[in-house]
């Protein structure tokens, strides 16, 4: 939509109030129509409302103005916010912070405009009077709300109103300027703000009703209306738009806040100090500047060593200083210089200090002056559903999270330069991790590390995932995942970077990513493997057994179930006497319950009394009574449980693949199936192994977004590994009954 065609709307809405007035018989003084909120700026979008307030001078009798004036907006049929006050009942309503922001916006559309214009001298200046007890209640307000919604950037069903980024934030960033605290306002936020207007008024046109949310399926059409490529490029122009408006906002709050918090002789200093922090790097105001006198182009190390300064500091790297290094700045040499290697190390290791001064290097185009790899995965969304940002975005908060784990490394400038890199092989054809090894080999090299330095990260970004593919889907105790491990990682060194990157990696993609029960997995083959170089490595503890409850050795019949809360969700442990099926009926237990098994782990443990089948199950559950979970396993051996059906597999999803993978173990029959996640998943294949007369020496039960990657390492009764013929019929049964 252009400029013209939505100021043509808002125009055609004032004529619609002005002759509505005019009609009603109004009076030229005294008393004046005003719009308020967004529509008070030519934001009129097809669905929006028209939000108008008749004021009144105090004592002033309208009679039936008001309904005769109503009328005429109703009969149009546009949706009408409406309402009728005095000049000081106006002013009382503006305690209330959402009439206020919406009266900052006042403006005249017909009757007195002297009144209009009082009413808004009065309310800016009021705003600006009481803004150091007013912006807080509204920084709260904002906060409370981004947690509601998201951000525009990053959330799958993107609110383009109230989402971080949104026209909302738009709106508070003009009250913040309105306050003459800060300069808020920018050229660049103004042109945002009007392109996400035109979003909104093709989203609602698509939707025909009032929505603000973008549906997966508008993409494709949105980019049309938009004149865009595809729906890639409307995901890009859309999520740009947010990421600019919400890092205005983060830089407006963040100066607001230092302003707010400075002494009465600092606010009258008319001059900022300079406090030189580094060569021809200078601190004012708790924004890192050019210090006086310096050259941007004659220093190419100046842009990463001020951003260095910056986030290493907590500070702000000044927006116009950034711009002017990315504008004047000397080309970095290649291979790079000692300074500018240190600096960018220095940036990655500063933790959640990082994100806000890369984000203004973005903003600036400044990281493609020392990193144009970067630009193939900007804003680029992830294909898993587990991520909650966008490939860019969540490699930063690699970076941020590998900072907190450079004290477990001997090499932390690796393990950072590895976070940056990890993912840089995105947005391509190809497996990322392969087409990222050559890439990241590339960029280590050009900056200015040696050879086996860039074997190395090379190697690390190639193999990133598989400690966390093999812990959770493999058994660490079994000495083929180690070996598989440890062909790809030779040294005690590179097992503890991959490890801390692991994590990294993890914690950056969501919550549920990293969790106990996930790096107790990852530590315990990490274990494994560093007793076989004969390391120790940082931060993992020795795995052992559980120990077997009294109850159970007692009685053969028992059943043990343990629950343990944790953050996001618990820990189910189960331990009884091995026997076949043990595992199935488990399974059973929890179905009948309907609860969802995100990840699960089986073994056998053995002793001077006896086998014991032990399980742990995550689920989401935190509130799961231990006692029922272990009534309905007893109901379910018995037989008198009734156990939900599998449901069906919708038309069009892939069929499940169940395979056998013969090399995984020397010991068991290693079956690897992957599927979509539904609800009995786990037990009907476990119940199907049971009917074969086949026990499962462990399980490694794991939940990725919509997709079940589960593992079972199988074995007849007695401990024998199943013949090809029986791996075989093993597969087949599994895949026939989970519908394949």
């Amino acid at each position: 939509m252009t400029a013209e065609l939505r100021q043509t709307r808002a125009t055609s809405a004032d004529e619609l109030c002005r002759e509505a007035y005019a009609a009603s018989g109004g009076p030229v003084t005294g008393v004046a129509l005003v719009a308020v909120g967004g529509y008070g700026r030519g934001e009129l979008a097809p669905h929006s409302d028209l939000d108008v307030v008749l004021v009144h001078e105090d004592g002033l009798d309208l009679g039936d103005l008001g309904a005769t004036l109503w009328y005429p907006l109703w009969d149009s049929g546009r949706r009408l916010d409406h309402s009728v006050r005095s000049m000081s009942e106006v002013l009382e309503a503006a305690a209330d912070l959402r009439v206020a922001l919406g009266l900052l916006d006042a403006r005249h559309l017909a009757g007195d405009p002297g009144l209009s214009l009082r009413l808004r001298t009065t309310m800016l200046a009021d705003w600006r009077r009481q803004a150091r007890t007013r912006l807080p209640e509204l920084k709260a307000m904002t906060l409370k709300r981004h947690d509601v919604t998201g951000e525009l950037a990053h959330v799958s069903v993107p609110d383009v109103k109230e989402a971080e980024g949104g026209l909302r934030d738009a709106g508070v960033l003009k009250a913040i300027e309105a306050s003459w605290l800060v300069d808020a306002s920018t050229p660049a936020l103004e042109a945002a703000r009007l392109m996400l207007l035109d979003v909104r008024d093709e989203v609602q046109d698509l939707a025909g009703r009032p929505a603000d949310r973008i549906a997966p399926e508008m993409w494709g059409p949105l980019a049309e209306r938009l004149g865009l490529a595809d729906a890639a490029a409307a995901q890009r122009h859309v999520r740009s738009l947010g990421r600019r408006i919400a890092h205005l906002s983060r830089l407006a709050w963040r100066r607001t806040d230092a302003v707010m918090a400075r002494s009465t002789g600092e606010r009258g200093r008319r001059t900022p100090a300079l406090e030189r922090i580094a060569p021809g790097i200078a601190l004012s105001r708790g924004e890192v500047v050019l210090d006086a006198g310096t050259r941007p182009g004659d220093d190419p190390t100046l842009l990463l060593r001020g951003a260095a300064e910056a986030a290493s500091r907590d500070a702000v790297l000044a927006p116009t200083t950034a711009a002017r290094l990315v504008r004047e700045g000397a080309e970095l040499p290649v291979p790079w210089p000692v300074p500018a290697r240190d600096a960018l190390v220095r940036l990655l290791a500063s933790g959640p200090a990082l994100l806000p001064v890369w984000e203004t290097l973005d903003e600036v185009e400044g990281i493609g002056t020392f990193l144009p790899e970067w630009e193939q995965i900007r804003l680029l969304p992830h294909a898993s559903a587990i991520h909650r940002f966008t490939v860019d975005r969540h490699v930063v908060e690699t970076c941020a999270a590998a900072g907190t784990l450079i004290r477990s490394v001997r090499r932390p400038d690796l393990l950072l330069v590895a976070a940056l890199l990890h993912d840089i092989g995105k947005g391509s054809l190809h497996d990322h991790s392969v087409a990222g090894e050559p890439l990241a080999r590339k960029v280590v090299a050009r900056m200015g590390f040696t050879d086996l330095d860039a074997e190395v990260v090379a190697s690390l970004v190639r193999w990133h995932l598989l400690l966390a593919d093999l812990a959770t889907t493999r058994d660490p105790d079994d000495p083929a995942t180690t070996a598989e491990l440890l062909t790809h990682v030779p040294d005690a060194a590179s097992l503890e970077l991959l490890r801390a990157l692991t994590e990294a990696d993890a914690r950056a993609a969501s919550p549920a990513a990293w969790t106990t029960w996930r790096a107790s997995l990852v530590d315990r083959l990490v274990s494994r493997a560093g007793q076989a170089l004969g390391a120790e490595i940082t931060h993992v503890a020795p795995a052992g057994s559980l120990p077997v409850p009294d109850v159970v050795r007692r009685d053969p019949a028992a059943v043990s179930v343990e629950i343990v809360p944790h953050e996001v969700g618990a820990t189910v442990t189960v331990v009884a006497a091995d026997r076949v099926g043990l595992l199935a009926d488990v399974a059973g237990g929890l179905a009948a319950l309907r609860v969802p098994v995100h990840a699960a782990r089986a073994w056998s443990q053995v002793d001077a009394e006896g086998e014991w089948g032990v399980s742990a199950w995550e689920v989401p559950d935190a509130y799961l009574d231990a006692s029922v979970v272990r009534e309905r396993i007893r109901r379910v051996v018995e037989g008198t449980q009734r156990l939900p059906d599998l449901p069906a597999r919708p038309d069009g999803e892939l069929p499940p693949i169940v395979e056998v993978r013969p090399d995984a173990s020397r010991a068991s029959l290693v079956l690897e199936i992957r599927t979509s996640d539904r609800p009995g998943v786990v037990h009907r294949v476990l119940t199907t192994l049971a009917g074969l007369g086949l026990t499962v020496a462990s399980a490694h039960v794991s939940t990725l977004g919509p997709q079940a990657v589960d593992v079972f390492y199988v074995q007849e009764v007695g401990g024998v590994r199943p013949t090809e013929e029986r791996a075989a019929a093993a597969a087949h049964a599994v895949r026939t009954a989970l519908g394949g």
